[in-house]
């Protein structure tokens, strides 16, 4: 092999196809770091306005969300989402971004801060519209979570009979926001079973019926 040869050119489609994906990939870049810092504005345009929502306290329209989302921020409540890496799948104006995240939750439980880590990923239906890709239905895929004091010398006690209400992919930070007051669903999808199956379903079906 010849160290000094020029890379074969792409095609003017596989370009194109690149440069999809890194659009929608940005698109859900920059929904976490809207989300965690606050910036409303920036959220909204990561997603089409009639776009959905479901996570564990939420599931409804985008606008609904960032006013809840902005309710909490005004109470002191900060959660981060860290995201890895994207996998994209494109049908002319429609697409499937699934992004591996985690998200990290401090709060008070029974006088104690705790921490809750939850791993998954999001699964998002992405489309472009007037040549813009946005987010129109955001799901989450919750996969395993742990819970820990923030000072490693005290003991959280749990109540069993209330974590066992909830999925092993996401029992703890489920636990977390039922104590503080939320309502969350217990029938979301986790790392495996009928929730993960029809969520892969449903959005493959969508996806090619363009």
């Amino acid at each position: 092999m010849n160290p000094t040869a020029s890379p074969t050119p792409m095609s003017s489609d596989a370009t194109a196809a690149l440069l999809q994906r890194l659009a929608i990939t940005e698109v859900v870049q920059s929904w976490a770091l809207y989300r965690d810092t606050g910036d409303w504005d920036g959220l909204r345009s990561t997603m089409h306005a009639d776009a959905t929502m479901t996570a564990t306290w939420f599931d409804g329209p985008v606008e609904a969300f960032i006013e809840a989302a902005q309710a909490s921020w005004r109470k002191g409540s900060r959660s981060q989402h860290f995201l890895g890496g994207s996998i994209v799948q494109v049908n002319a104006t429609r697409a499937i971004a699934q992004t591996r995240m985690a998200i990290q939750v401090r709060g008070p439980l029974d006088g104690i801060e705790v921490d809750v880590h939850c791993a998954g990923r999001f699964y998002d239906r992405v489309e472009q519209r007037d040549g813009v890709w946005r987010i129109a239905k955001r799901k989450l895929v919750y996969e395993k979570d742990s819970l820990m004091p923030v000072d490693a010398q005290q003991r959280v006690p749990l109540d069993p009979a209330l974590l066992a209400r909830f999925p092993e992919g996401y029992r703890h930070l489920a636990y977390l926001q039922t104590r503080a007051g939320a309502t969350v669903n217990a029938d979301l999808p986790t790392a495996k079973g009928a929730a993960l199956d029809s969520l892969i379903a449903e959005a493959q079906a969508w996806l090619m019926a363009v």
